[in-house]
């Protein structure tokens, strides 16, 4: 039917074209017809014709198409490069203010402990240098306590009084301030190598209540263990990055250069600090109100600001049990802390010894598995709390666990026979020792959340004192016996003597 109707048409046109020279010779060699074409060719090139029609017109669409999504070249590049900023937007907000806080936190308490271990690895070659005895030693080990046992309780209550985080804003700027003056004070005179490292830990004091607090007011219940963990975390990982790279520069550098870094550090971390981080929640410029609500409905009972200036009932607070297990068990917790932070570099050296660097590393391998397991620690204790045990159950389970695990492991470091040994019972001990954190740390928030700062100073003064003696102790201890062993023991006792008081009269519960 198509071909009939087309047929008139081409034929007239063919006939027309058929009187020109070049068709008529072409005709004429050919010897073909006098119509002179092939009607299957002619219908061929015709669809070929309509195909390519509707290609076209196909082609159009879809760059039609493209033109209104993408609104040509110079638009889609346009929206591409808002598109990017606004997805970079989002994922800005979309991380919670807490975690940017606790970050933060993390971040200061890395370098409150980096600044403590320099002093601990440095003080080898300057014993060397000045020829200090393993007694006097102890002594200046711990002249960093005299102003620490100080400014915990002076400390814990300015943060109840002002925030956290203003009273750690100015600890961090003092502290760094000491750091930077060691080594120019050990070169003067030993007078003022103490004082300056007394002023140090006067500012140091406030660290761990501002911590503790801050922890309190921007993260609800079930996260405030998890929160604790991130933040002890990088303090111990401070001490990993004291006793690696404190040899390192003290071999290329000299003894300044290890206390200019992280004196450096630490005022660059406190340009951020004051600027992004408030002492409570609802003061935070930048934090959303989906996530205020979560942390304000999550908590119970948050405790309101003490801005009254009346001092914390300290009669109150002491008349309870709960009270002594956190302060027994801060003074247990320091005791073996800081004997392990301060001596040994020590330790590794006069027993087996190694060399400074190898020393170090050996030192630093504990606190790094300390600083996971000590998030572990909360994730497990959040976890418990969540699945509806009680609070008081999960912090017994917790402390015990810290406890006991460093005092057997303690036991066994007297029959090791090799530096990897050793280091292996270290290892495991600081690791256990860290679920404190979940234990009597975050205790102090259950039972006096409104004076849990002023009882964190008060526990941390009663520790400090504990460490105090343990270092000067443990110098005179290695002078005299020329050994470690009974100082080791006498740790571990007091770890599984505290353990029995703590699980007698700890609570979860809220007491005052």
């Amino acid at each position: 039917m198509a071909a009939n109707t087309l047929l008139p048409h081409f034929s007239s046109s063919t006939k027309s074209c058929c009187f020109s020279s070049s068709h008529r010779s072409s005709l004429i060699k050919s010897r073909t017809p006098d119509l002179g074409f092939d009607q299957r060719q002619v219908l061929t090139n015709q669809v070929k014709k309509w195909e390519s029609l509707v290609l076209s017109r196909r082609s159009r669409e879809v760059i039609s198409r493209k033109k209104e999504r993408g609104g040509g070249v110079a638009r889609c590049t346009s929206e591409g490069i808002e598109r990017r900023m606004l997805i970079a937007e989002t994922a800005a907000r979309a991380v919670p203010e807490r975690f940017k806080v606790v970050a933060l936190m993390a971040c200061v308490m890395c370098l409150c402990n980096a600044d403590r271990v320099v002093m601990s690895v440095a003080v080898v070659p300057l014993a060397d240098k000045f020829g200090w005895s393993s007694s006097f030693l102890g002594v200046v080990q711990s002249s960093f306590l005299w102003g620490y046992i100080f400014s915990s309780v002076i400390g814990g209550a300015l943060v109840d009084k002002y925030g956290g985080k203003r009273v750690l804003a100015w600890g961090a700027a003092l502290w760094s301030l000491a750091t930077l003056l060691t080594p120019w004070a050990a070169n003067h005179s030993t007078i003022a190598l103490l004082a300056v490292r007394a002023f140090f830990g006067l500012a140091e004091g406030v660290a761990l209540p501002s911590m503790s607090t801050l922890s309190s007011r921007w993260f609800p219940g079930p996260e405030r263990a998890s929160a604790v963990g991130i933040s002890m975390a990088g303090f111990h990982l401070g001490n990993v990055a004291g006793l690696i790279l404190t040899p390192i520069m003290l071999s290329s550098i000299g003894i300044s250069g290890p206390f200019i870094l992280f004196s450096s550090l630490g005022l660059l971390w406190l340009s951020s600090w004051s600027y992004k981080v408030t002492s409570d929640p609802r003061d935070s410029p930048f934090i959303s109100q989906s996530e205020l609500r979560l942390i304000q409905v999550g908590k119970v009972d948050p405790p309101p600001a003490n801005r009254t200036g009346e001092l914390p009932p300290i009669r109150l607070l002491l008349s309870k049990l709960p009270t002594w297990a956190i302060i027994f068990a801060n003074v247990t917790n320091n005791w073996g802390y800081f004997v392990l932070l301060s001596w040994m570099p020590v330790y590794f050296k006069t027993v087996f010894n190694v060399n400074l660097k190898q020393a170090a590393w050996f030192s630093a391998v504990p606190w790094g598995t300390m600083a996971v397991s000590g998030y572990v620690a909360g994730v497990v204790s959040d976890f418990l709390i969540q699945a509806g045990y009680s609070v008081t159950l999960v912090r017994k389970i917790m402390q015990s666990i810290g406890f006991i695990g460093p005092g057997v492991s303690l036991l066994c470091l007297n029959f090791a026979k090799s530096p990897a040994v050793a280091a292996l019972f270290i290892t495991t001990g600081l690791s256990l020792s860290s679920f404190s954190q979940a234990g009597f740390l975050l205790n102090m928030q259950d039972i006096a959340p409104q004076y849990a700062g002023f009882l964190h100073g008060i526990a941390n003064s009663a520790g400090t004192l504990a460490a105090i003696i343990s270092t000067i102790g443990t110098g005179y201890f290695v002078q005299w016996l020329g050994s470690f062993q009974a100082f080791l023991n006498v740790t571990a006792g007091l770890y599984f003597i505290t353990t029995i008081f703590w699980n007698l009269f700890a609570t979860g519960e809220r007491v005052f």
